[in-house]
């Protein structure tokens, strides 16, 4: 039941669909607007009604009393983001109104109004003289602009008319009581009643029949109490939607005013294949325009797929043309014509149907005063031969023929199929025209009067969005092999919601299989993944996780393999058997960044040509040599060395190779053996430790799940085999080998001290340590650089898939900045940072690390940033600039010996790490640094954060006990400690210690 109550708190708003519109088949509010919005969830075209619901929803409406809104949608509405309504102390009604000049008020409704904003009167079509005392100080007028506002109880009051005679008859209830019906204007009969200069006299007199002026006293007696005001936005405009294709085609070109939350732009989701032959000014939106297509400025082109060449001039409107009518078109030259293709239904039969009107025509002008194709009628049946009795019956009126009632457009022929053609022959030269006169005159025409009732909404939005995943797929390859950062996932989210995604699919397989570039082919990959993530809507599991089932095992032995196109014909094979419910869809998507990782592996590896290594000595048997390397800060920049946003945007980190309480913390030492095996041993946390974890690689075999970054000993078995040490795999067994080449087998001892996800770069530092040794131990050299690259590989091969910037941290000594170019093959070139003297000891005295208790638990922050960077979010793109940007600014800072400046980095750089990978900040953490942001310049968690090791750089010096005493009172925190930590300028040696470890 509708009682007053649903209207006391109820927040309504009602769109008014207005009347047919000459220049789309959908009407008005259908009617696309040439913009594109980069920010929304999903991409869809943008019709005047988004525009309208927009800036009703986040402009006008905010801040406004519970009631209901009227919005007419005739019009293009652009208001400033604060219109600055005043709502205190509110009642009645409001109406909006738009300033404009006096000269636009003389066809259309302004507002008279008093010193307090109550309206008068309202003026349609006024004389110079009314529209000139409404004006206000800087001479405009306030424009009617289809808004109006009703408070609750105006709302009710005028709710409660409808059940009362003859206003029951405004509504279906009163219709199908059998009442005459009875039209009513919104603005005319129910906002003027309470316009304060109105009499009740005057009010219903106004009335056009006997029953409009019984329904306008019903509404004076209802409404008449209520307060009208206007609020006139400043800034605002407004543009009606008239029939006039000059005014329309305006509206489309021109750009909406700085208020607008719309940018208009040239082409909107478009796919044009030769850009540069469009003219500025002119607007393309939802086509494909293949081939040279040239387009004059002040023309507009909307939902066509057109095959130049085509040539269109000036002041023209084409809508609604599919690739079939292109050839009518080629070596015709359009300007100053509307030209739309139609969707109508005729009782059951669906057809096409062309309507060609001039630019200056107008529909309803009397045919003896009025042109069509912008000459006066007489000369154009002079040129074609067409008769007046051709296009109006004998009995209508000579006022009455006009554009609009002229059966001009060709729909059904007796013998021949209908196209463009039979509309443009009408701009024919006389001696062309006479040519097709007979055929026009045989064919069964109508008049737009006519085809109106007919057009076939439906199938036209059914035309417009097949078309628009159509210039959709064109923009995936367009951005995939152009290596745009433009996201695919808003364009992926609407594919799948409306139906198109095994379109999308298709075309991802295509840019995968066939770009023959591993970087764009990933890209590609990643993309089918968040196609099959979007299909799971929010069900099926984590997104993160494992992607080794066997049913997956023979896709991804083409792509190892380097058959790029045969793995991705065997993936899509694969991914038809998972595609019936949200789980299996997850785990399918799960299996595509699996494979997607595999070409990003085969890219990294690249890198593995910047390692050269010499011949030297070989140590005697027995001896040891050991390697002790420092922990690695990154101060700025690190994820930007993450693959691959390392070498598609390239990246820049700051890193500080540290002690850590006085002493190296991570190490290795090898020596050979007689026996021809392999020792490898954990020794924990010291060189002197009990062994934690041993194991003896005797055979190949053992060697096999090096590449499973779990199993025991992988790190130290893919050493061996990037050192080259042993060759795997290989047909000769592993003690031949290692008796041929080094008379003897090896023992590997490593150690840390830092605890397990420190986020101080263990783990690739101590990859570089092994290496660093074990290359000595089997008589090679390696230089830093090529120790770097090694140990990017050697991470590749591990599958862990990690960044160059820890090990440039630890095994480059001192503070430096590291760099990659936004290409292939990857190379990593780094730059020592010079400091001011004394400021290294500076850094010493201001610089600690405080060990947070909390271990990172998140093993798929990875995983997460590089699906965002692979969907090129505009947030992940924006961060990834802004990392370098940031790294570059550290090292100048670091160059100037500037304290604060430095701090600041370090705080953006968190800024930057938590933006990256979300959820790397817990709790605990979070309380640590709110109490300690007043006695440090920076802080940041050393790392992906998550736990691990939070580095701080303090204020005043040596302040290692005070931090204590802060962090100690502060509730919350668990078990924390700090350590000091000084920047090592020495780096990592490598020595050969002999037999006695003592």
């Amino acid at each position: 039941v509708v009682t007053s109550d649903v209207l006391r708190e109820a927040r309504i708003l009602i769109l008014h669909m207005g009347r047919d519109f000459s220049f789309d088949d959908c009407g008005r509010a259908f009617t696309c607007l040439p913009v594109e919005e980069p920010g929304a969830p999903a991409e869809a075209l943008v019709c005047n009604l988004d525009s309208l619901l927009g800036t009703m929803t986040h402009r006008l409406c905010v801040g406004s009393p519970p009631g209901v809104w009227v919005c007419s949608t005739d019009m293009l509405l652009t208001v400033p983001s604060a219109p600055g309504i005043d709502w205190d102390g509110f009642q009645g009604v409001r109406v909006i109104a738009v300033p404009g000049s006096q000269a636009y008020a003389r066809n259309h409704g302004v507002y008279l109004a008093d010193e307090q904003g109550l309206v008068r009167d309202i003026i349609y079509k006024g004389m110079e003289a009314q529209i000139q005392q409404c004006a206000g100080p800087d001479g405009t007028v306030p424009l009617v602009c289809g808004v109006v506002f009703f408070s609750s109880d105006a709302a009710e009051q005028l709710l409660a008319t409808h059940v009362i005679p003859p206003l029951d008859a405004c509504t279906y209830m009163g219709l199908d009581s059998g009442a005459p019906p009875i039209q009513l204007s919104l603005f005319f009969d129910i906002v003027l009643c309470m316009a304060g200069g109105m009499t009740e006299e005057d009010f219903v007199k106004g009335g056009s029949d006997a029953s409009v002026r019984s329904a306008r006293s019903v509404l004076w007696t209802a409404l008449r109490a209520f307060p009208l005001s206007m609020a006139c936005i400043p800034d605002a405009s407004y543009d009606y939607m008239t029939t006039s294709a000059s005014d329309h085609i305006r509206s489309l070109t021109l750009l909406p005013g700085s208020a607008s939350h719309l940018r208009f732009c040239k082409t909107a989701h478009s796919h044009v294949d030769q850009p540069w032959l469009l003219e500025d000014g002119s607007s393309v939106t939802n086509c494909l325009l293949e081939g040279a297509v040239r387009l004059a400025d002040g023309s507009v082109i909307q939902h066509c797929h057109l095959q130049g060449p085509l040539e269109i001039g000036p002041g023209c409107l084409l809508s609604g043309l599919d690739a079939g009518s292109s050839a009518a078109l080629q070596g015709c030259l359009l300007h100053d014509v509307v030209l739309q293709g139609h969707h109508i239904r005729l009782h059951d039969l669906p057809c096409r149907v062309f309507t060609l009107t001039g630019r200056l025509d107008d529909w309803q002008s009397p045919a003896d005063e009025a042109t069509y194709l912008n000459v006066p009628w007489a000369e154009f049946f002079h040129r074609t031969g067409i008769r007046e009795g051709d296009l109006w019956d004998p009995e209508t009126l000579r006022g009455s023929r006009c554009l609009l009632s002229a059966r001009l457009f060709p729909v059904l022929h007796a013998c021949e199929a209908l196209g463009l053609e039979d509309v443009l022959w009408l701009l024919a030269p006389a001696a062309v025209a006479r040519k097709r006169l007979a055929r026009w005159r045989a064919a069964w025409r109508m008049s737009w009067q006519e085809l109106l009732p007919c057009l076939d909404k439906a199938v036209e939005l059914g035309a417009r969005r097949a078309l628009f995943f159509l210039q959709g797929q064109r923009k995936v390859r367009r951005v995939l092999l152009g290596r745009q950062d433009s996201s695919l996932l808003p364009l992926a989210r609407s594919a799948v919601h409306e139906g198109y995604h095994e379109a999308v699919l298709g075309t991802l397989d295509e840019v995968a299989s066939t770009a023959g570039d591993a970087g764009i082919a990933a890209r590609a990959l990643a993309c089918i993944a968040d196609v099959l993530g979007c299909m799971a809507r929010g069900e099926g599991g984590l997104r993160s996780g494992p992607a080794a089932n066997r049913e997956w095992a023979a896709a991804f032995r083409c792509l190892e393999s380097g058959d790029i196109t045969g793995g991705v014909r065997e993936l899509a094979a694969e991914r038809q058997k998972w595609m019936s419910r949200p789980a299996l869809l997850v785990r399918a998507a799960r299996h595509y960044e699996g494979a997607e990782q595999i070409l990003v592996r085969q890219a990294v590896m690249s890198s593995c040509q910047f390692v050269t290594v010499g011949e030297v000595e070989l140590p005697p048997l027995g001896h040891w040599v050991q390697v002790a390397c420092p922990a690695r800060l990154d101060l700025s920049g690190g994820w930007s060395d993450t693959p691959p946003i390392t070498y598609e945007h390239g990246g820049a980190v700051v890193d500080v190779a540290v002690l850590v309480d006085g002493c190296r913390p991570i190490g290795a030492r090898v020596r050979r053996i007689g026996e021809p095996e392999l020792r490898l041993v954990s020794l924990g946390g010291m060189p002197q430790s009990e062994a934690a974890v041993e194991l003896v690689c005797r055979e190949l075999e053992h060697l096999q799940d090096y590449c499973q970054p779990h199993a025991p000993g992988a790190l130290l078995k893919a050493a061996f085999i990037c050192t080259q040490v042993v060759q795997f795999p290989s047909q000769k067994p592993l003690r031949a080998q290692l008796m041929e080449s080094f008379g003897g087998g090896f023992e590997v001892h490593t150690w840390s001290k830092l605890p397990h996800g420190s986020g101080l770069g263990t783990s690739s530092i101590l990859a570089g340590a092994v290496m660093a040794s074990l290359y000595r131990a089997a008589g090679k050299a390696a230089s830093t650089e090529s120790l770097i690259h090694a140990v990017l590989h050697l991470e590749q091969r591990l599958t862990t898939g990690g960044g160059w910037q820890d090990q440039v941290g630890g095994l480059v000594p001192g503070i430096k900045i590291g760099r990659s170019k936004a290409q292939l093959p990857l190379r990593v070139e780094v730059e020592k940072i010079p400091v001011p003297d004394g400021f290294t000891q500076t850094l010493n005295d201001h610089l600690l690390l405080v060990y947070t208790g909390k271990t990172r638990l998140a093993r798929n922050l990875l995983q997460d940033v590089v699906r965002n960077w692979y969907a090129r979010l505009p947030s992940a793109v924006q961060n990834a600039d802004a990392l370098v940007s940031n790294a570059e600014e550290c090292a100048q800072a670091l160059r100037q010996g500037n304290l604060p400046l430095i701090g600041k980095c370090l705080d953006r750089y968190w800024q930057q790490k938590k933006c990256m990978a979300p959820g790397c900040e817990p709790l605990a953490v979070g309380r640590m640094m709110d109490a300690l942001r007043p006695y440090v310049y920076g802080q940041c968690l050393a790392g992906a954060g998550g736990g691990g090791f939070l580095y701080v750089l303090t204020k005043g010096p040596q302040q290692k006990e005070a931090l204590y005493q802060i962090l100690a009172k502060t509730e919350g925190l668990g078990n924390f400690s700090i350590h000091s930590i000084e920047v090592d300028t020495g780096g990592f040696s490598v020595e050969v210690v002999g037999c006695d470890l003592k």
